[in-house]
């Protein structure tokens, strides 16, 4: 079996599958007591720089939950470095950008010519590619445009967004400057991801939720579509997925991605519905649910089974990424009871267990 023809890979092209593969966003984490092990010993920056220890830390995540696929262990804010915008992260306060985007001038003083420099992370892709063989497909990511823009113009985290809103209303050319050049740079970023081995790519749009249809359209989608067209000259099935994106379903597959990824804020056949079942999706239980007991944790995983009614098309995974204090045998089980008895609901045969 090759990478393309693994469970995963045919579920992201929308093709049948025998059961619904499964994976999760940060299964690699602190939930998990190898992880912090080795955080005892490395910085998250340092990991994501020691490609040895990256490797380490997806291989051993993958294999202690017997997932359809690896996600290379890296961070979202990467590239922003390599643009000439350093970035620490404050004890319990997540990244800080130290000088953040604010004007046509920090626009224009941001590097393009760098993406290079991030090659530790297509490093740790060759080196899990290279320990799962075929056995296992391994996905490369990247932060999307808005998103790494936000964190760089609002200096991290924000709950308005009025930074980044105001350049994008006020001063529309460095907007557009400012995409344009995270656009250039993830897509090589990406690029070499793919050219290192990686089987699929995911955009992480964390923040887009804040945005309406509207300003989707005009300040984001031309960008996302740009990228993601970029991405699949590399001819890999490209993952986008947003948080709190209801809205901007319908937008978001123009992009012309061929997996949407749903937050668990949308029933998954509403969200599925309002892409017209074109394409495949991904998600999309609450990560909190992971917290609940078995019967109640069984029973929302089921919900996600039925409402996906044995389409081809549909990856298993969470709303978002997996909470650091999340009980990881509740990971471990959901990730059984999706392999075991997913199957149960592609024949329409519901799990009486």
């Amino acid at each position: 079996m090759s990478a393309s023809d693994s469970l995963f890979i045919r579920a992201v092209k929308a093709q049948p599958t025998e059961r619904t593969p499964v994976w999760f966003m940060r299964q690699a984490g602190r939930y998990m007591p190898e992880y912090r092990a080795i955080r005892k010993q490395y910085s998250l920056i340092e990991i994501c720089k020691k490609p040895q220890v990256a490797a380490q830390v997806t291989i051993e995540a993958a294999e202690i939950l017997k997932v359809d696929a690896a996600i290379i262990f890296a961070d979202l804010l990467l590239p922003l470095e390599v643009m000439g915008l350093p970035f620490h992260f404050a004890a319990g306060e997540g990244p800080k950008i130290e000088k953040p985007v604010r004007t046509s001038e920090d626009v224009a003083s941001l590097r393009t010519d760098r993406a290079a420099d991030l090659g530790y992370v297509s490093e740790a892709v060759k080196l899990v590619c290279k320990h799962f063989g075929n056995k296992l497909p391994v996905i490369g990511f990247c932060g999307a445009p808005f998103t790494l823009a936000s964190y760089m113009i609002e200096g991290g985290g924000s709950r308005n967004y009025l930074f980044t809103k105001k350049m994008m209303y006020s001063v529309p050319a460095a907007w557009n400057e400012l995409m344009k050049k995270l656009v250039a740079v993830t897509a090589e970023y990406s690029t070499e991801q793919v050219r290192a081995g990686a089987d699929t790519i995911q955009i992480f749009d964390s923040w887009v939720g804040c945005l309406s249809v509207e300003d989707y359209r005009r300040y984001v989608l031309p960008h996302v579509t740009d990228l993601v067209k970029r991405l699949q000259k590399t001819r890999v099935p490209v993952i986008y997925f947003g948080t709190d994106s209801s809205t901007l379903l319908p937008s978001m597959q123009e992009t012309g991605a061929e997996v949407i990824g749903l937050d668990w804020r949308i029933p998954l056949d509403t969200g599925w519905k309002s892409l017209r079942f074109k394409g495949a999706v991904q998600g999309n239980l609450d990560p909190v649910l992971l917290f609940a007991d078995w019967k109640e944790l069984k029973s929302r995983a089921e919900n996600i089974l039925k409402q996906a009614a044995g389409r081809p098309g549909h990856v298993f995974n969470l709303g978002h990424g997996i909470l650091p204090e999340t009980p990881v045998e509740n990971v471990k089980a959901l990730c059984d009871y999706i392999r075991d008895h997913s199957a149960d609901f592609k024949s329409g045969e519901e799990s009486k267990r």
